[in-house]
């Protein structure tokens, strides 16, 4: 009895208590709080995979496609502008790196999709038709995020390589900050549309 009093005068007492006067905050805590997991987790692979591409032929391999008018210097924009070559060496990590960032991202989201359903939105809704919606989402946000990269990604690099002479540091910095940026946009988008696809069906709470 009394480890119960302990609990409900608890810190998990006080969630629940919270959670039920404001259920729409605390759904967004929660969402926050896995959201930011899953980006530290990206931080962590990024890496990993960056190391283990930049090591094969991939990155001498020119990956520049969906090509949208051009930049401010008269070159052409592209949505996925890797080109080839190192970053160290003025390139854009080529096919390597952009393998690279979409694996670190798609492994995180799959965590992500399953994360966010059972803990943070408690859906019981049809899994297959949500992961069909949370896959279109995932391409149109990769499409956004990538297009939104081309005005940030080089001047980011450019700064904390060679302005500021950073070198290999300056890339690592670089590759956390894009990471990040790339993580927010996610965030701010999948909110509403996880609100939409993750749903707690009634007649299966009945049941």
């Amino acid at each position: 009895m009394g480890s119960e009093n302990k609990l409900a005068s608890g810190p998990l007492g006080i969630w629940a208590r919270y959670k039920e006067k404001h259920p729409n905050i605390a759904q967004f805590l929660v969402f926050f709080m896995l959201s930011n997991g899953i980006t530290v987790l990206q931080l962590a692979l990024m890496p990993i995979f960056k190391g283990i591409f930049a090591k094969t032929a991939l990155v001498s391999t020119n990956f520049q496609i969906m090509q949208f008018g051009q930049n401010f210097d008269g070159s052409s924009y592209y949505v996925f502008d890797y080109a080839a070559g190192p970053l160290s060496a003025g390139g854009g990590g080529g096919l390597a790196y952009f393998l690279a960032v979409q694996i670190t991202i798609a492994i995180a989201q799959i965590i992500n999709f399953f994360a966010q359903r059972s803990i943070t939105f408690k859906s019981n809704s049809n899994i297959w038709k949500a992961a069909f919606w949370y896959l279109i989402a995932y391409i149109l946000i990769t499409i956004g995020a990538a297009a939104a990269q081309g005005f940030y990604k080089a001047p980011i690099y450019n700064l904390l390589m060679n302005t500021w002479g950073w070198g290999g540091f300056g890339e690592t910095t670089a590759d956390v900050i894009t990471m990040i940026i790339n993580s927010a946009i996610s965030f701010w988008v999948f909110f509403p549309i996880f609100k939409v696809i993750f749903k707690q069906e009634p007649e299966k709470q009945a049941e």
